[in-house]
């Protein structure tokens, strides 16, 4: 029998590879970064072939590192960034339109118009969701709206749509498969998370013919196998989930209560609710946490919409630093008290705001101000959001966590792990696999094919690499805090 499982980590700045053994340790790993567009003030987009071959680059590339034979592989995972929206020629595979990033804000008058005629309500009993630009149905009706002939095609059935696992999903298939899972499903205004399938109702609201839509299976099923051209062999593709789904059940999270953070592109906090839906009072998501034998358990969500991206900005935009790396010497020189608040609402504010016209802004700035102080208040706008996230998770109800468990690429950075216990006052655990996105899907392909017997095995493999204490004061903590709430306030578009 294989041991070994590839997860496809196809994120929102670069698509990666990850062989893991059956132990869920990283064999092999491959990645590439592809361009970002943005074509208008607050729009976003993705190539979606560049998608596709970069994907399929660092698949092949990982193998090949790997030293395996792609018989050797067990099965394929596939974890994606969520909400991008994707329409395709059925007969070709070819997109339509270049892909419509979750960050994009090109439909906010189309959402603040459904607000004001008193959707909301409706909407977010039947999906856990608020309307928002960020979800995929109004990227997806725009698609409709705007690309010539696209509405008269979809109504012909010679359009299919899809978030990117589906649309990796189909291409790996050689056109095949059309399908997705619930994670990702939850995730588009579509989806009923508590009947578990498309709703009629939203499909007319939003005027979405119900052809354009994958069927939905569980995380971990048999979505199809990979054209034997493209990797080497056919490989089964056996488990599917959205990215900050994906990194819930890398984190082994798998008991109500525990809560996860992952810092990428954007920052992601997810608490594992259990069997039931729990409704937030405070502009929190109601999501599909997972789905396995056909039984859901619910989380709800915060999402913050640049995390890793600020740090990015900082390197690309301005040109402050010229490694992600450097940001960590900076910030340990300049200290936790440099008066100044970047607040990085680029693309607006995701939870708990939700203020898609709100932009980012430095405040504090004075003639002694330099680039360290920037590059600080960078990398702090990331923990400060994070306590956004957990301040609206307690005003529900929520206990506070005994420790946050935090993955992504920002997590290596040890004077922001710092930060993050202090400003939260509650300890960070960072696991010995980081990488946890992509193992959560290479756990989900695992259960399917037998690797691991059940969800105890799986939370058996995780391991704390460091913990974090928070070691702050609580004066020097509020006083921190209520300077990041005024800046927030200064860049909302009603403040």
């Amino acid at each position: 029998m294989a041991h070994y499982l590839l997860a496809i980590d196809q994120g929102t700045t670069s698509s990666r590879a990850i062989v893991f053994s059956a132990q869920g340790l990283p064999v092999a790993r491959a990645q590439q970064e592809f361009k970002q567009y943005f074509p208008k003030d607050g729009w976003v987009e993705h190539d979606g072939e560049e998608i596709w071959l970069t994907t399929l680059k660092v698949c092949r590339e990982a193998i090949e590192q790997s030293s395996l034979n792609p018989g050797e592989i067990a099965a394929i995972g596939i974890t994606n960034q969520r909400e991008t929206t994707l329409v395709w020629d059925a007969a070709t595979g070819t997109p339509i339109h270049p892909a419509i990033v979750w960050q994009d804000r090109r439909t906010a008058d189309y959402c603040a118009e459904l607000k004001a005629a008193g959707h909301e309500t409706d909407v977010a009993n039947r999906t856990g969701l608020l309307i928002d630009p960020y979800f995929s149905a109004t990227k997806l009706r725009w698609v409709l709206e705007n690309v010539p002939g696209a509405r008269e095609r979809a109504e012909r059935g010679e359009l299919r749509f899809g978030t990117v696992d589906c649309f990796l999903l189909w291409r790996l298939t050689g056109g095949k498969v059309h399908r997705t899972d619930a994670t990702n499903a939850s995730r588009t205004l579509l989806f009923n998370i508590h009947s578990q399938q498309w709703d009629a109702e939203l499909l007319r609201l939003f005027d979405i013919p119900a052809s354009l839509l994958p069927e939905v299976l569980d995380c971990a099923a048999e979505f199809g196998d990979t054209d034997a051209a493209l990797l080497g062999a056919s490989i089964p593709v056996r488990g599917m989930a959205g990215d900050q789904q994906a990194a819930l059940i890398g984190q082994a999270c798998f008991q109500p209560s525990m809560v996860k953070s992952t810092y990428g592109t954007g920052c992601f906090m997810i608490q594992n609710t259990g069997d039931q839906p729990v409704v937030s009072r405070n502009r929190l998501l109601t999501t599909v946490g997972y789905r396995l034998g056909g039984k859901v358990s619910y989380a709800v969500e915060g999402s913050i919409f640049v995390a890793g991206a600020a740090v990015q900005w900082l390197r690309d935009g301005i040109k402050l630093i010229s490694h992600a790396r450097d940001t960590e010497a900076l910030a340990e020189q300049t200290g936790d008290a440099c008066g100044v608040y970047l607040v990085p609402a680029f693309t607006g504010l995701g939870a708990p705001y939700w203020d898609p016209r709100a932009r980012g802004a430095i405040f504090g700035l004075t003639r002694d101000t330099g680039i360290k102080e920037i590059v600080t208040a960078g990398l702090q706008s990331v923990c400060y959001q994070t306590r956004d996230l957990l301040e609206a998770m307690a005003q529900d109800g929520a206990a506070a966590p005994s420790a946050l468990r935090v993955d992504g690429g920002m997590v290596e950075n040890n004077w922001v792990m710092q930060f993050l216990a202090d400003i939260l006052g509650v300890p960070v655990e960072r696991p010995e696999v980081t990488e946890t996105t992509a193992l959560g899907v290479a756990y989900l392909a695992g259960l399917q094919t037998g690797l691991y017997r059940d969800l105890e095995e799986v939370a058996s493999h995780w391991h704390r690499q460091q913990r974090f204490a928070p070691r702050m004061a609580e004066g020097h903590r509020k006083k921190l805090y209520e300077g990041w709430l005024d800046a927030v306030k200064r860049v909302r578009s009603g403040g």
